[in-house]
């Protein structure tokens, strides 16, 4: 049942349109510009529209306390060390793989960040506007915490801190290993400091510890206290700068052009130019284990495949993905890493060389080799990436001066979504993607509808779904607008109108593939940010996320063959 919506909650949602759209044209302005500081009053207006807008991951943002799941959602997305430096670069590739220095990539984030001294940090950009908002907005949630911090422990001008600060401060700055009884008096001023209970942070210390660094919680702590305290007393301003060379480079799609001409070069030495071409945007596991699994692993004990499928997904099980893998190359399927700095990896899979009699659903192989699809599986895009990206695949190939489009017959793209009505691992199935912020929407045909999955034993939802500029950016109001709005919409996600732009330019606009391409799209639900502790700083679906995964998967690929 959709709530009732009153003129105050009406407003409210206005105020966080209104923010958002502040946000990114703050954001714009700053890139164009070339650098900006956060505590400054250039940054002011990015961190008074987060302040405004509130979003849901980011918690306790507007208030004395300090946000610890959200800040321990940030500090995932971010390098670790980053809340050491004053000096943030944000850079395009550049040749920093070729150096010295190590890349260090985000636990939740696929991107080359470099630590260049103590106190600056490099992050590469390659995937488009999307990355640079995704990290501005973490980066405005930091600064405005590291402020939170510094007011609770600063005693006067002069720069006399409070008790609590200088213990913390010993027990971070200690060469020494702490004890338990150091670390818990050590969490003690912590708490103080912080405004939350000794039960609040014992509880979520854990989950930012890292082997090397046990005590990663203090040092995140105190180090973004010491640089808003130096910034404070000492003016030694935190600054955010753009390249030259990645502001002349961003949306000219140069890593997406790169990633797709290595694509179609494999292609075409497999003569797969002209076979049928399906392509699923998807994670790397699922069409592999649902094509592969069942014969590579038919001496397993798993009741039902999806048994076997969670099975897979368990981090201790290497050796059975091993055993997949190594059955899905030698029955057609190609492996392509990616080097072009999209991050975006490729499987190409031949159907005509799958051995079909393990598997337990039916599809059929033809008995002649060039009418059996080619599965194109890619790795999920981020937001504006997906334009970039397939875009620039759909165009025609190059092969020594002669165009060839390539034959596709349909595209298919399963991901993770927010769902506004339902719950975690229920099953979206849009029928429009309206994009954020503009008057842009893009109705299409599904192939996949709800009957497709009323027997899977999983509640499915028909609608709209909003790609919006950012997860991270939404709040209840907002959400709560659009669910009881007439746009019917059922859910949220970052790259579904990006891909649909680039499929209607391809077949429509430049008719460079077939003008009646069927279109699949179904999303699970990872989180339900309009629920009090569902939202993605919560946490992930665990096995939970398995069999819709799979229930969609084994969907796709029934229709690929039929088709």
């Amino acid at each position: 049942m959709k709530p009732n919506i009153n003129k105050h909650a009406r407003t409210r949602a206005q105020e966080s349109s209104n923010a958002i759209e502040r946000l990114y044209i703050t954001m714009r302005h700053l890139f164009n510009r070339g650098f900006y500081k956060p505590m400054g009053v250039s940054g002011e207006s990015l961190r008074e529209a987060l302040l405004v807008l509130r979003p849901e991951i980011y918690g306790f943002i507007a208030q004395d306390k300090t946000e610890l799941t959200g800040l321990h959602y940030v500090i995932d997305r971010l390098p670790i060390g980053i809340e050491e430096c004053r000096f943030i670069n944000l850079t395009s590739d550049e040749g920093y793989q070729n150096s010295h220095f190590t890349a260090i990539i985000p636990a939740k984030r696929r991107r080359n960040c470099y630590r260049i001294d103590n106190e600056q940090m490099n992050i590469e950009i390659t995937r488009g506007r999307s990355e640079i908002y995704d990290i501005l907005t973490h980066l405005t949630f930091l600064f405005i915490e590291s402020q939170k911090i510094s007011k609770h422990v600063l005693i006067d001008e002069c720069g006399t801190t409070n008790r609590d600060w200088q213990k913390l401060e010993a027990a971070v700055l200690s060469k020494n290993k702490l004890s338990q009884k150091e670390r818990e008096i050590a969490i003690t001023h912590t708490a103080n400091i912080l405004n939350h209970t000794f039960k609040d942070v014992l509880n979520i210390y854990q989950n930012f510890a890292t082997v090397k660094k046990p005590e990663r919680f203090l040092e995140i702590i105190y180090w973004l206290g010491q640089l808003s305290i130096n910034e404070e007393l000492k003016n030694e301003k935190r600054i955010v700068t753009f390249s030259k060379v990645l502001r002349e480079r961003l949306g000219h799609h140069i890593h997406g052009e790169i990633w797709a001409n290595n694509i179609k070069e494999v292609l075409a030495k497999n003569n797969y130019l002209e076979r049928p071409i399906h392509i699923i945007s998807a994670n790397l596991h699922s069409v592999m284990n649902t094509l592969y699994a069942p014969k590579a692993l038919k001496d397993s004990k798993e009741k039902n495949p999806f048994e076997l499928y969670e099975n897979l997904s368990l981090a201790e099980n290497s050796k059975l993905r091993y055993k997949v893998e190594k059955l899905a190359k030698k029955e057609g399927c190609i492996f392509i890493k990616d080097q072009s700095g999209t991050n975006i990896d490729v499987q190409i899979i031949d159907s005509s060389k799958i051995d079909i009699k393990d598997l337990d659903f039916n599809i059929s192989i033809n008995s002649t080799k060039e009418k059996n699809p080619i599965i194109f599986v890619m790795d999920y895009a981020f937001g504006e990436q997906a334009y970039e990206t397939i875009d620039e695949l759909l165009k025609p190939y190059n092969n020594r001066g002669e165009e060839i489009c390539l034959n596709v017959e349909s595209i298919s793209i399963m991901g993770k979504a927010g769902i506004l009505e339902g719950e975690k691992g229920d099953i979206m199935i849009p029928s429009a993607h309206i994009f954020e912020g503009t008057a842009d929407n893009y109705p299409f045909k599904n192939e996949l509808s709800i009957s497709d999955f009323e027997s899977s034993g999983i509640s499915a939802f028909e609608g709209s779904m909003i790609t919006v500029l950012g997860t991270s950016l939404q709040n209840k109001d907002i959400l709560k607008f659009f669910f009881s709005s007439t746009w019917n919409v059922i859910g949220l996600e970052m790259e579904g109108a990006h891909y649909q732009k680039a499929i209607q330019s391809a077949s429509k606009v430049r008719k460079s593939i077939n003008p009646n391409i069927k279109v699949r799209y179904a999303y699970y639900a990872s989180d339900n940010p309009l629920e009090t502790g569902s939202t993605l700083a919560s946490g992930g679906l665990g096995t939970s996320g398995v069999k819709p995964t799979y229930v969609i998967t084994r969907k796709i690929i029934e229709q690929i063959f039929k088709q």
